[in-house]
C-alpha cells in the first residue's frame, strides 16, 4: 500500500466523519467543498478536514482510493458516502440525518430541519 493509500485509510479509520476537501472547514477553496462543509459545520458534526491541496499524493491518492474523480468526499464510519451533489441531495431528503443516526454519529437535528425548511 502506497504511503498517500496507508495515510488515507488511517485516517477514515481513526475518524468517525471525515471530508476530503479543497481547503479546510474554516475556509474551503472551492464551492463544492464550501457547500459540503457548510452542512457539516450548520449541523454541527465533529469532523476531520484534510486539505487535499496540501498535498498533491493525498490529492490523487484519494481520489484513487475511492474509484471517485471528484473533490470533495466524505466518509463516515470508514465509508465513502459521496462528493457534492450526493451530499447535498441526502440533506436535502434526510438521508443525512439517517445515516448520522445509523452510525451514532452526533449532530444538530434542528439544523438539519431547518436547511430542508430553507430549500422546502
Amino acid at each position: 500500500m502506497s504511503d498517500a493509500k496507508q495515510q488515507i485509510d488511517e485516517t477514515i479509520k481513526e475518524n468517525d466523519v471525515v471530508l476530503f476537501m479543497k481547503g479546510t472547514k474554516e475556509m474551503p477553496q472551492c464551492g463544492f467543498s464550501s457547500r459540503v462543509a457548510g452542512v457539516l459545520n450548520y449541523m454541527a458534526v465533529d469532523y476531520k478536514d484534510i486539505n487535499v491541496l496540501a498535498d498533491d499524493n493525498i490529492r490523487q491518492g484519494i481520489k484513487d482510493f475511492s474509484d471517485w474523480p471528484t473533490i470533495p468526499q466524505l466518509y463516515v464510519k470508514g465509508e465513502f458516502v459521496g462528493g457534492c451533489d450526493i451530499i447535498t441531495e441526502m440533506a436535502l431528503s434526510a438521508e443525512l440525518d439517517t445515516l448520522f443516526d445509523d452510525s451514532s454519529v452526533t449532530y444538530d437535528k434542528d439544523a438539519a430541519n431547518k436547511i430542508r425548511e430553507a430549500n422546502g
